[in-house]
C-alpha cells in the first residue's frame, strides 16, 4: 500500500468525493482500508453510564477502501497515481507518475541498491 499515515488523499468515489486534499488519520493494511479526515462519518450513540451521566451522539470517522482515494501530489494540484522508484543513493520513494517528483522515502537506504560512478574502466584481453 502506497499510502501512509499524514499523507493528504483526493476521495474519488462514494458520498464524500472531492476534489480538496485530505489527511490520513490511520492506514489498516490488513484490512486494505485507511482513515481519512471528515470522510465516512457515523453517529454512535452513547447511554449514560456511572462515568459519563449525559449519553449523546458521537461523530466519528470509520475506514474506507484505499482503492476509493488518490494520493495528492502539491506539484501536480490533483490526485495522482504513484510509483516506487531507487534513487542514485540506494534510498526506495514514492513518486508523482505525472510529474515524476518524488513524494519522500520510505525506507533507510540500501546500498546494494546505490548505483555508483565507475571511472575506472575494464582493459581489454
Amino acid at each position: 500500500m502506497n499510502i501512509r499515515k499524514d499523507d493528504l488523499v483526493v476521495v474519488i468515489r462514494g458520498d464524500d468525493k472531492s476534489v480538496e486534499p485530505r489527511k490520513v488519520l490511520r492506514v489498516l493494511p490488513e484490512r486494505h482500508k485507511i482513515v481519512v479526515e471528515g470522510v465516512n462519518r457515523v453517529y454512535k450513540h452513547l447511554k449514560p453510564t456511572s462515568k459519563s451521566n449525559q449519553g449523546g451522539r458521537l461523530s466519528k470517522e470509520m475506514p474506507i477502501d484505499v482503492s476509493n482515494v488518490m494520493l495528492y501530489s502539491p506539484t501536480a494540484g490533483r490526485g495522482v497515481r504513484v510509483g516506487v522508484r531507487y534513487t542514485p543513493e540506494g534510498l526506495k520513494e514514492r513518486y508523482c507518475k505525472v510529474s515524476g517528483a518524488s513524494l519522500g522515502p520510505i525506507g533507510p537506504a540500501k546500498p546494494n541498491r546505490a548505483k555508483l560512478a565507475s571511472t575506472t574502466t575494464a582493459a581489454p584481453r
